[in-house]
């Protein structure tokens, strides 16, 4: 399967994976500026992306636990998620994901 991450730069990066792959570990490793700092442990926000409006309702609804987690996020939308909290089913072959204009790896400094 496909997921597409788009940058704050607009530019475009398909990326492989699996069904019951995280999203988390798919845009990492993709390259993308997804921190991950509690590594999936939904305790902070550095994992935060924006799934495209087609997409959004394709997906569980967010935990109060993550709700309140976005709530410390910048950048947030209507569509916002942990991406740690998005296990890829079938039904999100193709999925459209937005890098926040806020992200940024401090690992990779």
């Amino acid at each position: 399967m496909k997921i597409t991450f788009i940058k704050q730069d607009g530019s475009r990066n398909e990326a492989d994976a699996n069904v019951g792959d995280r999203l988390l570990e798919v845009g990492q490793a993709a390259g993308m500026p997804l921190e991950g700092t509690c590594e999936g442990q939904m305790a902070c926000s550095t994992c935060h992306v924006i799934v495209g409006k087609d997409w959004f309702g394709k997906l569980p609804a967010a935990s109060e636990d993550e709700e309140d987690m976005l709530d410390l996020a910048a950048d947030v939308h209507a569509t916002s998620r942990l991406s740690c909290q998005i296990l890829l089913s079938e039904d999100l072959d193709g999925m459209e994901v937005y890098i926040p204009r806020e992200s940024h790896n401090m690992q990779d400094d």
